[in-house]
């Protein structure tokens, strides 16, 4: 028979689906500080039905009797599985610079996707049939060293952000970042110290009329 879990697994487990941080979800469900959480992970109290019924209140799928109690399973509606992933309405060549202190428009559930941190449309045009003009891109923050020649990231450069195919370059300290509509975009050579950040696309929900 498997072990339940505890008071505080249950509620990680809540956070750890929502994709959120501990303080974020805290003040997510209305709590003025994530202290009363951190009580709950230190053993010092239980899930109170207040709390229970915050959490609830913002994610119905969440099975109350589960999150007080461990009996039954956590989701009440087992259609639905996965983290929420945050969804920012903006361009993300405009606007992934600031999306740390954006506030999510809403979340997406895409349980087959995996890990990633966050979701931006791209209306650009240079990426062509790859990524067309309305796509949702599921995006994954990783190392610049981590970057995986042929693969789609965004990148953000000291004078540029932009959506492209990274290809090795010649030189060693660059990287060639190709448009999928090689006719009509000519391809940019950053040298990799310029580069800030890097966001792997890790899935695309392609929006059809």
């Amino acid at each position: 028979m498997r072990e339940k879990r505890s008071n505080w697994q249950r509620v990680e487990a809540v956070i750890k689906w929502a994709n959120m941080t501990t303080n974020y979800f805290a003040r997510y469900i209305g709590l003025a500080r994530g202290e009363n959480l951190y009580q709950i992970k230190r053993g010092n109290n239980g899930i109170s039905l207040d709390v229970a019924n915050r959490i609830v209140a913002k994610f119905p799928e969440v099975d109350k009797l589960w999150l007080l109690t461990g009996e039954g399973q956590m989701f009440s509606d087992n259609r639905l599985r996965g983290a929420q992933i945050p969804y920012y309405h903006v361009e993300v060549e405009r606007g992934i610079v600031d999306h740390e202190t954006l506030v999510p428009d809403g979340y997406l559930v895409v349980p087959p996707v995996g890990d990633c941190d966050f979701a931006m449309c791209y209306t650009g045009h240079a990426m062509g049939p790859s990524i067309p003009s309305g796509t949702v891109l599921l995006l994954k923050a990783v190392d610049r060293d981590a970057i995986i020649p042929g693969s789609e990231y965004v990148i953000v450069g000291r004078k540029i952000v932009t959506l492209r195919t990274v290809r090795t370059s010649p030189e060693n300290e660059r990287v060639r970042l190709v448009a999928g509509d090689r006719e009509n975009y000519d391809d940019i050579v950053l040298n990799v110290n310029d580069i800030v950040a890097v966001y792997m696309v890790k899935g695309k929900l392609i929006v059809t009329n």
